[in-house]
């Protein structure tokens, strides 16, 4: 019978322990996210659109690993309840928004309970008559505060943008300015200056002038103010303009021209918002643990 001493035996435990740890932390970095992120999408009609969200569900997985969250995305908006909602602190539009008056108070009671949200591009549309007319008053001119849509510049083409503030998390290390990616630049009904509730964070610079490139001479600017990033100082939101990517529409073969991920600073900007109310909400939760524990 072998004899094996009690500080072997003690070394060997300790090793396989480690070891263990060390698979149960790598395997199990989902199990410990710090907080989860829902996005849902469209992704029908338009090319550019559709580019945009497949760019999306690539993207933001990869970027969910680097930064230890966890990313789903589901294009059915049934899913926009309160009973969904309550296992994610961040929803996502990637295009569109919800039609069904049900869908449409789950969001709105999220948002009201404290949830996050980043809207992009098409997210905010509304046109009346179209397929996504201006019926949802909330949404468009309390929470967004754009109103409706009244003019896009074409094609699709970079600008040079304004950050307007840096005393906000998703801006603070920006630079001044920088060039995004093509996209096609909206213009709104509404004069977001005038609304107290919103802070603008990025505009189009005037040094971005002439904007777009035709072939309809509206769809080229020459002067004004354009707001393309904001936040509603009432919820944790931001609305991002950019989002719809340049698509070879001429030959009919919707090649993709250009990536709105592909940009080191815009990027940085997503990052930073996604950040900011995934990490504010868990902290959130965390206040609220600790206070039920002490109250218990």
């Amino acid at each position: 019978m072998f004899k094996i001493s009690f500080w072997k035996v003690s070394a060997a435990i300790i090793l396989i322990i480690s070891f263990a740890s060390s698979i149960i932390t790598v395997k199990g970095q989902s199990l410990h996210a710090r907080f989860k992120v829902i996005a849902f999408y469209t992704a029908k009609n338009d090319p550019a659109h559709i580019s945009f969200v497949h760019e999306a569900n690539r993207w933001f997985p990869l970027m969910a690993k680097k930064y230890n969250f966890i990313y789903d995305s589901t294009n059915d908006w049934n899913n926009l309840n309160s009973k969904f909602l309550r296992k994610y602190q961040v929803v996502i539009f990637l295009d569109t928004r919800p039609e069904e008056p049900a869908q449409r108070e789950a969001f709105k009671k999220y948002m009201e309970d404290g949830g996050g949200w980043i809207g992009f591009h098409f997210s905010a549309f509304a046109l009346t008559p179209s397929s996504y007319p201006e019926n949802w008053d909330w949404y468009h001119n309390v929470f967004l505060g754009s109103g409706s849509y009244v003019s896009n510049t074409w094609r699709p083409t970079s600008a040079i943008l304004r950050v307007e503030t840096h005393d906000n998390p998703i801006t603070k290390d920006l630079p001044d300015t920088f060039k995004s990616s093509p996209n096609e630049w909206y213009r709104w009904s509404n004069d977001l200056r005038k609304n107290p509730d919103i802070k603008i964070l990025v505009s189009i610079d005037p040094a971005s002038f002439p904007l777009g490139t035709g072939p309809k001479l509206s769809e080229i600017w020459h002067s004004g103010y354009y707001p393309v990033v904001w936040t509603n100082k009432n919820y944790k939101m931001v609305y991002i303009n950019m989002g719809h990517n340049d698509i070879d529409y001429e030959d009919k073969s919707n090649k993709e021209l250009s990536f709105t991920f592909a940009n080191k600073i815009q990027d940085k900007l997503v990052i930073n918002a996604i950040l900011w109310f995934g990490n504010k909400a868990r902290n959130q939760n965390l206040t609220r643990r600790k206070n039920s524990l002490k109250n218990n």
